[in-house]
């Protein structure tokens, strides 16, 4: 099929009158409008100044209340530069308190931008000033921490410059953010999913569904199937809160039709930075025709490990690079994990050319082992435990750990000698789970969890190409803290599908009293253990987050980690900053919801497990 040729002013054309066109154009960031737009210069340490303001936007003909910084959607790259004075001046001109967070720098407490945890925000007409030293480099985001103004615009990418030379190297750098967008308002979004938890999900199972199901497991299995989900009252294609139904999806701010383009020339490295601002949306990237490797994951280098497919969590990032040969368009495809809807751009030669979109993919549905109920092929031996037993680490070797990363020769500088050996993962065999059942804020708890880092994910790896999974991460150089977690605190994330309830051990945010007590300068496990059906994306301020993943001294660094259904995952904690941070699912509505704690770091003796 021979490519064609439509450029983006053609395609707004045809959507709206040239007024609304023009109005349009002022919304797209500069790294949007043009490929590869030069950014102003700026010297380091000179202040820079946002301005976060209620603004009409239109997408695909459609006029709609956004809140924007600077006056775009998303706001301006922000680029800093490790070592350096950060001053950045914020002025509300809503008619409600703001806010900025700096997602995934490491920051003085007052810094971090969450009113009632580390401010008291910023109130309307009024300007703060963020001053903080730049302690690191790579690719990272900011966004209001302030009800839902995310939702409505208030999102941006963030690049720190490094110190030092990269050790990879690559021609062209673009930042591909990835958002949601509805002409909804986030509070009737979320009194329609009160009313019902399903309301925007209209891809449920139908009566077709289960003859087919029938006809390729048999009638009687087709039947406990269904027989179980309806028992339990839970919905095995609920995967996400909000779908495309009223969610458009966006790429650098640019509608599917809109075609975001990055221009490149054949045997060019390009490295693209892909950010997840969505308020609800996982995304599974790929470029049809291209290989990827992934070079960093939250900012942090890692070694590189090239794969066909990533899914990309809310509030995470992954950098990757490819290498187009050949002169003519690619896809950049980043389909949701509902299936309800895309973004999409192009790596193209030339501003205009439009590659081929992918076909989509039929939407998955979770199984029993989402839900931790699948006791088919598992080794049980911890099944004859007390329901009420103690909780102990549990550790063995996980099946599948034997991937490993491609390394590529032009990643010059990558030093790969004296990779650590592979080591346990923390609850990498099933665990029962214990008698507490958290309350009516839970609506079920699986019989039992486990870590699952190496596997993709439901919908994934089944299309024959390689996806990347947690285990594939190891960090490029040793971690520096070598100590062994003193302590763990367990944290079981909890919710009512039906009320639309969300929560950590069954409280709200509301009804936890105390914050989670962090020693100052301890080492510890903190384990998360998902009793419910959705895969969750945890956010911890202030400090790094090692995910335990089985690679030894190289396990990597991270802001956020997913964790899918019924599945425990454990990272390594350093508390080396004191002060009280903020703890959250970045699912934004669940966040609002009570899914939420603080941190709370200080030199006081703590030597037993938190009591919540």
């Amino acid at each position: 099929m021979k490519d064609f040729t439509i450029t983006r002013r053609d395609l707004l054309k045809s959507a709206g009158s040239l007024g609304l066109l023009a109005a349009f154009e002022r919304l797209v960031p500069a790294y949007a409008q043009t490929s590869g737009a030069p950014l102003a210069s700026r010297q380091p340490g000179e202040p820079i100044d946002l301005v976060i303001a209620d603004q009409k936007i239109n997408f695909d003909g459609r006029t709609g209340n956004a809140i924007t910084v600077n006056g775009s959607l998303p706001g301006p790259i922000l680029r800093l530069r490790e070592g350096e004075d950060a001053v950045i001046r914020v002025t509300n001109k809503l008619k409600e308190v703001s806010s900025i967070h700096w997602h995934g720098l490491i920051v003085p407490m007052n810094m971090d931008g969450v009113p009632g945890v580390s401010f008291a925000g910023i109130k309307p007409g009024e300007t703060f000033s963020y001053r903080f030293p730049v302690r690191q480099s790579g690719t990272y985001w900011y966004h209001s921490h302030s009800g839902g103004q995310e939702l409505l615009g208030v999102y941006a990418p963030m690049i720190i410059e490094p110190a030092e030379p990269e050790p990879f190297k690559y021609d062209r750098d673009y930042v591909v953010m990835l958002s949601d967008w509805s002409f909804e308002n986030p509070a009737r979004i979320l009194a329609n999913l009160k009313s019902l938890g399903n309301y925007y999900n209209f891809q449920r199972r139908t009566v077709a569904e289960f003859f087919r199901d029938a006809s390729n497991k048999g009638l009687s299995v087709a039947l406990s199937d269904w027989e179980a989900w309806s028992k339990m009252r839970m919905d095995p294609t609920d995967l996400a809160d909000v779908t495309g139904e009223t969610l458009i999806y966006l790429m650098n701010g640019l509608s599917p039709a809109s075609n975001w383009t990055g221009i490149f020339n054949a045997g060019e490295r390009v490295r693209l930075r892909f950010i997840n601002a969505g308020a609800s949306t996982y995304f599974d990237c790929r470029i049809p025709g291209l290989k990827m490797t992934v070079v960093q994951a939250d900012g942090q280098h890692v070694q590189p490990v090239e794969v066909d497919e990533f899914r990309i969590a809310p509030a995470e990032t992954y950098d990757v690079v490819v290498e187009p040969h050949e002169p003519k368009p690619y896809t950049v495809f980043a389909e949701t994990m509902d299936r309800s809807g895309y973004a999409r751009g192009t790596l193209a030669p030339q501003e205009g050319l439009v590659g081929t979109i992918p076909a989509r993919r039929p939407r998955p549905t979770l199984t029993m082992k989402d839900m931790g109920m699948d006791m088919q092929g598992m080794d049980m031996p911890g099944m004859e435990m007390p329901k009420n037993a103690p909780k102990t680490d549990s550790h063995a070797n996980m099946p599948g750990m034997e991937a490993k990363p491609k390394t590529d020769d032009k990643m010059a500088g990558m030093n790969m000698a004296g990779a650590a050996a592979k080591t346990e993962i923390p609850g990498s065999t099933p665990i029962p789970h214990s008698k507490d059942r958290h309350g009516i804020g839970n609506q079920t708890v699986p019989m039992t969890t486990q870590a699952r880092l190496d596997e993709p994910g439901v919908g994934l790896g089944d299309d024959g190409w390689r996806v990347l999974v947690y285990t594939d991460l190891k960090r490029l150089a040793m971690r520096e803290d070598m100590r062994e977690p003193e302590r763990e605190i367990e944290l079981h994330i909890t919710g009512n599908m039906e009320r639309f309830m969300w929560s950590f051990d069954g409280k709200k945010y509301s009804e936890a009293k105390t914050p989670i007590p962090f020693r100052y300068g301890e080492r510890l496990r903190f384990t998360f253990v998902n009793d419910t059906m959705m895969a969750h994306p945890l956010h911890l301020h202030g400090m790094w987050m090692e995910l335990e993943n089985g690679n030894g001294h190289f396990i990597p660094r991270k802001h956020t980690v997913n964790v899918k259904p019924a599945e425990r995952v454990s990272v390594a904690i350093t508390a080396d900053a004191p002060g009280r941070w903020a703890f959250h699912c970045h699912l934004l509505l669940h966040m609002e919801m009570g899914m939420f704690r603080v941190i709370e770091v200080s030199d006081k003796a703590i030597v037993a497990e938190v009591k919540k």
